[in-house]
């Protein structure tokens, strides 16, 4: 029997080891001879370079796990490995591999992407303990060095912490992927794998920015302005500030959108066309007070008060405004920068008002365990949409690079269909399957919808 045929038929532990390894496996990955094929182009389309095909399997290394890869999600980060921008990935690779060693099997000519994965631990290196071979688990982004001594105190605040599937090889949107065990994570055991998998990377992120000690520290009655909303990180960050006893005030952009935010959770959602927020909103000054006025408006009509957290991670076009519109002695907590890295704002409105910046990145795997107990709970939903098979990955990704989704856009891999990995099917059914799914209505078509 087959590896594959042993996972899909739920084989037992010893009947997993027993079954043969594949020597090739099939995934999503990059070429290095497409590192220039985009040129001076206006638009880097990310279906010319994406590529599904066989890649070969690498050794594992002792305290690493390799899991079949029922299901993984795409993030905004697989849209910049697919452009080659603003480095190529292929950089990351050759830097990671000249610490030699295990390092060494990840500069390939080939790079297998995705920083998402649910699935089945198949094989495990000589030093992992904890984990056995059959266990459901889901996969962490941070790819961290447990012998830095900062991760003791943090796992995210070491040198040599790297994105899993982004800085690293052998990612999540494969049959197969390879993992460190302390990036292990178990699965909700009511959610199907597709659900699953659009856990980790965002629902993760969101939950260090609000609820972490070492984010904003969400307390009961705050207004927490979320731009974005109705994507993977602010459908997760609207439903943890419901959840969380605050008020959860949602910017998107479409009446589509402002549909779905308010089905999340949203008490408050203001269309970004209101307030005058393009792309290059956060190139002028004047502009971007203007901007930050209307919507401080907004929200003071709406909630009585202005934001006392700024949930941040679009960067050029709205930072300066997130600056702005928080209250005095409030924090803006950013995660990323999908407009730009260069940000501009006035900084009187940030010193002279006391207010904070908090940089947040990831999850540490102890935030990672806390925010997957909150979905077995209840009070937290999968916030996928969209579902496209592991050869259509390109299109996925287009509908992410194009901000034409809603919520997650998840990826089927080895599951040969959407429904399956649940093994608490009593509190599936108590927590109920409409609460379960508060998106799937926004898929980007139909036949998304329904695979």
């Amino acid at each position: 029997m087959s590896l594959t045929d042993a996972v899909l038929s739920g084989a037992s532990p010893d009947d997993l080891a027993r079954a043969a390894l594949p020597s090739h496996f099939t995934a999503a990955h990059l070429r290095v001879e497409d590192e220039g094929v985009f040129g001076d182009a206006e638009d880097k389309d990310v279906r010319r370079t994406l590529r599904v095909g066989e890649v070969p399997m690498p050794e594992l290394a002792p305290d690493e796990v390799l899991v079949a890869v029922m299901a993984s999600s795409v993030n905004y980060n697989t849209v910049w490995s697919a452009k080659f921008e603003p480095l190529s990935t292929f950089r990351f690779l050759r830097a990671y591999g000249r610490e030699g060693g295990w390092a060494a099997r990840h500069d390939q000519p080939f790079h297998v992407l995705g920083s998402d994965a649910a699935g089945v631990v198949v094989r495990m290196g000589s030093g992992v303990r904890r984990w056995q071979l059959g266990d459901h688990v889901l996969v962490n982004a941070a790819r961290v060095d447990d012998q830095e001594a900062a991760n003791q105190a943090d796992g995210m605040l070491g040198e040599h912490q790297l994105a899993w599937g982004y800085e690293t090889n052998f990612g999540g949107l494969a049959h197969y992927a390879v993992a460190r065990a302390s990036q292990l994570i178990p699965k909700p055991p009511h959610l199907t794998w597709e659900e699953a998998a659009t856990v980790p990377a965002c629902a993760g992120t969101a939950y260090r920015m609000l609820v972490s000690d070492r984010g904003a520290r969400m307390k009961q009655g705050d207004t927490v302005l979320i731009w974005g909303a109705s994507g993977g990180l602010g459908a997760y960050a609207v439903q943890l500030v419901r959840n969380g006893g605050g008020t959860a005030v949602g910017v998107v952009g479409s009446e589509e959108k402002v549909e779905a935010a308010r089905k999340l959770g949203c008490h408050v959602v203001v269309n970004r066309q209101e307030i005058g927020v393009g792309d290059d909103a956060g190139d002028d000054p004047e502009l971007t007070l203007q901007a930050g006025r209307r919507l401080g408006r907004i929200v003071r009509e709406a909630t009585g008060a202005d934001p006392d957290i700024v949930f941040e991670h679009v960067g050029r076009s709205t930072f300066g405004i997130s600056v702005f519109v928080v209250k005095r002695g409030g924090t803006v907590v950013t995660c990323g920068s999908s407009t730009g890295y260069v940000h501009q704002f006035d900084n009187r409105y940030l010193w002279m008002r006391l207010k904070r910046v908090i940089g947040s990145h990831v999850a540490n795997l102890q935030e990672q365990v806390e925010c997957a107990r909150l979905f077995t709970l209840g009070g937290v939903a999968p916030a996928l949409s969209s579902l496209f098979p592991l050869d259509e990955v390109g299109e996925a990704t287009r509908l992410v690079q194009l901000n034409r989704h809603i919520g997650k856009v998840g990826v089927l891999c080895l599951a040969p269909r959407p429904g399956l990995g649940v093994t608490a099917p009593e509190l599936r059914a108590r927590i109920g399957e409409k609460a379960l799914n508060p998106l799937r209505e926004f898929a980007a078509h139909p036949t998304t919808a329904a695979l």
